[in-house]
Parts: structure tokens; C-alpha cells; sequence
């Protein structure tokens, strides 16, 4: 995306749409981490884990394509890092209790963790702003 201002339209749409994206990826967790915790069968809460994933990738994507930097600040590792361990639910899948809860707790770290950890480039060494975000 453009380094420049965007209009008031502009900021709102974007805003309504990342909090939409957002809304709807919260959605999916809930209701396909209640099943894994809960022991449900797959199926009965595949629909949300195809949901979750959905909105996942486009809310990464969105964060990679306004700023590449995300990448190497630890909100964009310890993000590729929760998608490595969804990984892990193939081969080690009466673990996915186990796994689901440490992603869960490593994405609180990653949405409300202080701004300096966030921020922080594991290339830099030190924190690194990237262009100002619309948050959503």
C-alpha cells in the first residue's frame, strides 16, 4: 500500500473491512477450538476451522502487503510461528489440545503485548516502526 494519507472513506473502509476479516477469524478459533478441546468429531467444527484459516491468511497477507517489515518484527514471526504449529496437527494429532493452547497464547502475546515487543525486528536487533497501520 501507498505511503500516503487516505481519505476519511478510504480509512473507514478499511478499517470496517480488517475488523470484519477480524471478527470473523475470532469466529472461526472459537468455535473450532472449542471442538479440538472439547473432543468434538472434525467435522462438526471443520466449517470454522476453514473459516479461521481463511481470515488468517488475508488478515497476514493484508500486514505483508502494507508494509514487508511485519515480517521480520516479532508480531509477524511469532505469527509464522503459531502457523508452524497448526502444522504440527497432522503428525502429532493427539496433541492438538495441547498445541491449540500455546498458539492461543502466543497470539495474546502477539495482539496485546507493549508496542517495544511487538515492534521489535529479530533482524535489527531493536524495535523498527513500520507505516502507520489502520487498526481493525
Amino acid at each position: 500500500m501507498k505511503n500516503t494519507k487516505l481519505s476519511e472513506r478510504q480509512f473507514w473502509l478499511q478499517r470496517l473491512g480488517k475488523t470484519s476479516l477480524r471478527a470473523i477469524h475470532i469466529l472461526g478459533i472459537t468455535g473450532a477450538g472449542g471442538g479440538i478441546l472439547l473432543g468434538v468429531a472434525q467435522e462438526e467444527w471443520l466449517v470454522y476451522w476453514c473459516m479461521a484459516m481463511t481470515t488468517g491468511s488475508l488478515l497476514m497477507l493484508w500486514e505483508i502487503v502494507r508494509d514487508w517489515r511485519w515480517l521480520i518484527q516479532l508480531k509477524g514471526v511469532l505469527t509464522l510461528v503459531k502457523l508452524g504449529l497448526l502444522t504440527l496437527f497432522i503428525p502429532f494429532a493427539s496433541y492438538k489440545p495441547e498445541l491449540l493452547i500455546t498458539v492461543l497464547l502466543l497470539s495474546v502475546v502477539v495482539s496485546h503485548g507493549p508496542a517495544s515487543l511487538r515492534h521489535f525486528s529479530i533482524i535489527h536487533g531493536r524495535r523498527i516502526d513500520a507505516r502507520k497501520e489502520v487498526k481493525g
